[in-house]
């Protein structure tokens, strides 16, 4: 891998910042004024057009930037030039069913691969004005000030987070039976429907672990680079090497990790639940 040097992820990450904020940007203006919501062939998977919006002005700044990179938006799939090193990864509303109902807890994302690999992360929630920010060999910051995971390294005292995937009224694989398993052996497993803020919110310390499956890379790629350069542990369930084209994910402050990962092993069946 070529890994650019420090100067020139520090350039990205800028631009990074530029596209989320634009995107927040739309995102705050039409807060509260949807009039066009709608699935996109899985019930409860919802487009407005805020994301379309969003997305819109997100890629305004990367092509005005970066015209020679490719890109994997929501909304948008696949653009530029397939060939390049460089590839965005953009959520343009992460959180829409919460941001439809007026829950504030909804981010853009704004990430890039270099060579495959996760390089620059932003993730802005324009509802609360927190923007989080990294890039390999640089810190992990919540608006410009350092951040760090938290130390907890027990279970029984930890606070996790987790998400379903839309599919989960008509798989087995659902994500229910380790969301129960683990609420009993925790503090708490909370659920607040946007994977961006979740990573976020573990790299600042809020959370102390997190897993889910049925992910698509917009909605990781940045989270993932804010917690590693917290300080944070990102692995399979099992413990083996994360892909992110895989959709699962096990991320927490590394204390955590090997006994959540254990714990995600060893969880029962659903149908063994009284």
């Amino acid at each position: 891998m070529n890994q650019p040097n420090l100067d020139r992820l520090q350039v990205f990450l800028d631009i990074a910042t530029e596209a989320a904020l634009a995107g927040g940007t739309v995102l705050k203006s039409l807060r509260g004024k949807l009039e066009d919501i709608q699935e996109k062939g899985r019930s409860g998977d919802l487009v407005t057009e805020a994301d379309k919006q969003s997305e819109a002005e997100i890629l305004k700044v990367l092509h005005r930037h970066l015209p020679e990179h490719q890109i994997l938006a929501e909304e948008s799939g696949a653009l530029g030039n397939s060939d390049s090193e460089y590839l965005w990864a953009i959520d343009p509303l992460d959180g829409t069913t919460n941001y439809a109902h007026s829950l504030p807890i909804a981010s853009t994302s704004v990430g890039l691969l270099i060579d495959g690999v996760p390089s620059v992360g932003v993730i802005y929630n324009p509802l609360s004005g927190e923007l989080f920010r990294a890039a390999k060999g640089l810190p992990a910051t919540c608006d410009r000030r350092p951040i760090k995971v938290s130390q907890t390294s027990e279970l029984a005292n930890s606070l996790l987070v987790t998400g379903f995937a839309y599919d989960r009224r008509e798989t087995s694989d659902n994500n229910y039976a380790e969301f129960c398993h683990l609420t009993h052996l925790t503090q708490g497993v909370r659920r607040l429907g946007s994977a961006a803020l979740d990573l976020a919110w573990l790299a600042c310390g809020r959370y102390d672990g997190y897993w889910e499956r049925g992910l698509s890379p917009w909605d990781i790629a940045a989270g993932v680079v804010i917690v590693e350069a917290a300080g944070g542990t990102i692995t399979a369930y099992d413990g083996s090497p994360f892909e992110l084209n895989s959709g699962r994910i096990l991320a927490t402050n590394g204390a955590l990790h090997d006994n959540l990962s254990q714990a995600l092993l060893e969880t029962p069946a659903l149908s063994s639940w009284k």
